[in-house]
């Protein structure tokens, strides 16, 4: 690897290199803080992150007496070994629910622990909080979701009617699973959701090639998924239909002409993009739009690819788990002005069918999507009480 420059982190973090290759084929950047004999807390980060965004929250962390490891995830930041093909060349296997779980579990075996204390992830990063202690609960021993809440694994066609004789087209009765897409597009005016979006060939290149430069456009949606932005009241959406998701703002459900870039800068006019650098400096931006540049957009993208693919594939990744209740300590944290709180309809209510033993929900005022970066001491504080409770 070509030597980087060291990323500016608080005093007491350190960056390291962990060599998982003979296990699941990374070499993982993380950042650390703490000593390695004390109870380890993962966090794992989202889209459009890396491991840096968790800089403000882990050095109180550590002085609780934990050992904090935040690594790039598969596809993001310095860690390599992932599948950098082409759009139409990659293997989305890779990025299956199992295999991102399976390279958490590998890192927390090369960094000498056989369990996790409480793992904490962030958007896309809240994904991987709870899916790891929903397949390995003797391995992950609590986890935090924060902006984006978990919802049930969906479950396979129940109580089949079963067939007189042979079935002469299996497979072909409709699933009665509505094409959130198809909907969205038929309002007016159209939209399309932003992780099917996300989702298509010519997504990386729109956000590599902003017309607005990386920098301004990063700015832009930060700022715009932030409480500065004050278009953010959200509200629980009583469905997953178009008419519901429509009310969301365009970030989510987006034009259907526009790029996110064009979406962003359209949305961030006349806004004043300075009040959201006292959480997020132009420096500390500047980490992200080095990283994305070197990198490229694809590998994290590449999430939401084998999310939305209706390959049989990665349907049947999570159909494993279906029925599947998270059986640890949970709990979810999020800011007030957070619109991911609700873009799943009826998820946070469902914490009490999606997991044994859920501890509650906590919204921190003043704070939206990047709630760790907004108001670090706040989640600090309502990380410890969780903690404190287990």
């Amino acid at each position: 690897m070509t030597s980087l420059e060291p990323l500016p982190l608080p005093k007491g973090l350190e960056e390291s290199y962990i060599d998982c290759t003979d296990s699941c084929g990374l070499v993982f950047h993380i950042v650390t803080a703490g000593q390695k004999d004390k109870p380890l807390i993962l966090l794992t980060h989202g889209f459009p992150e890396i491991a840096f965004s968790w800089r403000k929250i882990m050095p109180d962390l550590a002085a609780r007496g934990y050992y904090i490891v935040a690594p790039d995830q598969r596809g993001y930041g310095r860690t390599t070994g992932w599948d950098t093909r082409s759009f139409d060349q990659v293997d989305l296997n890779q990025f299956t629910m199992t295999n991102l779980v399976r390279d958490l579990v590998c890192l927390v075996y090369a960094l000498g622990h056989k369990e996790v204390h409480c793992h904490i992830g962030h958007d896309f990063g809240a994904v991987s909080s709870a899916m790891a202690p929903l397949m390995r609960p003797d391995m992950f021993k609590s986890c935090i979701q924060m902006s984006h809440p978990h919802h049930a694994p969906p479950t396979p066609c129940f109580d089949v009617e079963p067939s007189s004789g042979p079935i002469k087209d299996p497979g072909s009765s409709p699933s009665g699973k509505m094409d959130i897409q198809a909907e969205l597009a038929k309002l007016d005016p159209p939209r399309k959701h932003y992780k099917w979006y996300n989702s298509t060939s010519n997504a990386s290149t729109d956000w590599e090639t902003a017309s607005q430069g990386l920098h301004e456009f990063l700015r832009g949606y930060f700022h715009l998924k932030s409480a500065d932005w004050a278009g953010n009241n959200p509200k629980p959406l009583e469905s997953w239909t178009a008419t519901e998701l429509e009310k969301m703002p365009n970030y989510y459900i987006m034009p259907e002409e526009c790029s996110m870039p064009d979406t962003v800068s359209n949305m961030m006019e006349g806004e004043d993009r300075s009040t959201s650098t006292k959480w997020l400096s132009d420096k500390e931006l500047d980490v992200y739009v080095k990283e994305w540049q070197r990198v490229g957009f694809q590998g994290g993208l590449n999430w939401y690819r084998a999310q939305t693919s209706s390959s049989r594939i990665q349907k049947a990744d999570v159909l494993l788990f279906a029925g599947k209740k998270i059986e640890v300590p949970c709990a979810f944290i999020s800011g007030e002005k957070d619109w991911g709180n609700y873009q799943q309809p009826g998820a946070l209510d469902g914490y009490k069918e999606s997991c044994s033993d859920f501890r509650g929900i906590t919204f921190i005022p003043h704070a939206g999507h990047w709630v760790q970066q907004e108001q670090a001491p706040q989640v600090v504080e309502a990380v410890c009480k969780f903690l404190d409770s287990l």
